[in-house]
């Protein structure tokens, strides 16, 4: 059985829930899932509800940080970078050993938007997967060589947001 590999992009929100409403249901029918959170906050109560899926569906976010990328000082942008390469190297390490049958890169694109890696650093991690691994990248925007490369590519934009009670 082939993998494939997805890519949910798009300045609209639900990229995130999109890729984990597929890691739930691929966990469902017993596979292993592994989701590596990129340029996310500290912590959620999001994260602790997710916890109860494990060991089926696993979460990692290696960021400290209590705000966003963008609205960090150097020296704070300096330490998420840190934290951010310990995060590829985890997820080479899945790679390598083909760890999971679904590993999703959850904003992984926002390093290339804030230049952390290069696109062909990123081309060489996804040539890094087996072929029967499944694989989801995803972030705001996205490259045409990634785009050619995937299996499968779906833009999530916000076609209307009214203020909602849940979000």
């Amino acid at each position: 059985m082939d993998g494939s590999i997805q890519v949910y992009y798009g300045e609209g929100r639900g990229k995130t829930t999109a890729a984990l409403g597929l890691g739930i249901r691929v966990a469902g029918t017993g596979k292993q899932v592994i989701m590596v959170q990129f340029l996310r906050r500290k912590h959620s109560d999001t994260l602790d509800f997710l916890k109860k899926l494990e060991p089926d569906l696993q979460i990692f976010r290696f960021e400290t940080g209590a705000s966003g990328y963008s609205h960090l000082s150097e020296e704070q942008k300096k330490e998420q970078i840190s934290n951010i390469k310990m995060a590829l190297a985890y997820t080479k390490k899945v790679l390598d050993t083909n760890q999971c049958d679904l590993l999703i890169l959850d904003g992984i694109f926002g390093l290339l938007d804030y230049e952390i890696i290069t696109e062909a650093e990123l081309i060489e991690l996804i040539e890094k997967k087996d072929e029967s691994m499944d694989l989801i990248l995803t972030g705001r925007n996205v490259s045409d060589q990634i785009k050619e490369i995937a299996d499968a590519v779906y833009v999530i934009t916000t076609e209307k947001e009214q203020k909602a009670g849940l979000l």
